[in-house]
């Protein structure tokens, strides 16, 4: 752990202005907002919902544990607010269970909209029953140990993409996207812009007016020599 904490700690405040914002993120979903922020913050593709059609975003709040321990995650519980999206990270790759049927519940009990497992969550059939939108990289009945001491509220790495506290996180079938927090309300307008012009296309192409390469396209596959055979 680098920077200003570097022994174990719980960080008790969390800048959670980006809160309001956190339906429009959540409605435009995960590649609109990927796509408007220069195509960063995505998590890698393991990371996947447990539930189709699942949908949140919010301010993360972020925890760092050891592998196969949950103890800063259940730390991490106690600051949790409603609309949190939390974060579970751990210090080396984990595929234990960390969260089941119990702390889902907790969570819910806080108002969290959503979680972000980088490892293993369990009680699956219970989990898919439950109000609150679950992403893991796997399933895992492994229970894990409450001993190894860590991080909450700092800076973490989950599923490849650092996550600070009070950063958006926006999550769907899609995925899982980071928004920095000071970068949020620009990316929001780059994210409004581009849904807009995607549903003018769409509505375009409704209406029988399907686009072809653009001029702009057929020149790079020039520019590539990618040659063009006439039919016969």
């Amino acid at each position: 752990m680098r920077g200003p904490h570097t022994t174990p700690c719980i960080v008790e405040q969390v800048d959670r202005g980006v809160r309001s914002l956190a339906p429009a993120f959540a409605e435009l979903g995960v590649a609109t907002v990927h796509e408007s922020q220069g195509r960063g913050g995505l998590m890698d593709a393991a990371i996947k919902p447990l539930v189709v059609g699942a949908r949140a975003a919010g301010p993360a709040v972020t925890c760092l544990n050891q592998p196969g321990d949950n103890l800063m995650l259940l730390a991490a519980m106690d600051l949790c607010q409603e609309g949190d999206v939390l974060v579970v990270a751990n210090l080396a790759p984990s595929a234990m269970g960390m969260v089941g049927e119990i702390i889902a519940s907790i969570l819910i009990a806080r108002g969290v909209a959503g979680l972000v497992v980088d490892a293993g969550v369990r009680d699956i059939r219970e989990l898919r029953r439950l109000p609150l939108p679950v992403w893991s990289r796997t399933v895992s009945a492994a229970g894990t140990t409450k001993g190894g001491p860590g991080w909450v509220n700092v800076p973490v790495v989950a599923g490849g993409a650092t996550v600070s506290p009070g950063d958006m996180v926006v999550a769907d079938d899609d995925g899982v996207v980071v928004v920095p927090l000071d970068a949020a309300p620009a990316v929001l307008d780059r994210a409004r812009a581009r849904a807009q012009r995607e549903a003018e296309l769409l509505a375009s192409i409704a209406a029988g007016k399907v686009p072809t390469l653009s001029p702009e396209l057929r020149d790079q596959l020039v520019r590539l020599g990618v040659r063009r055979i006439p039919a016969s």
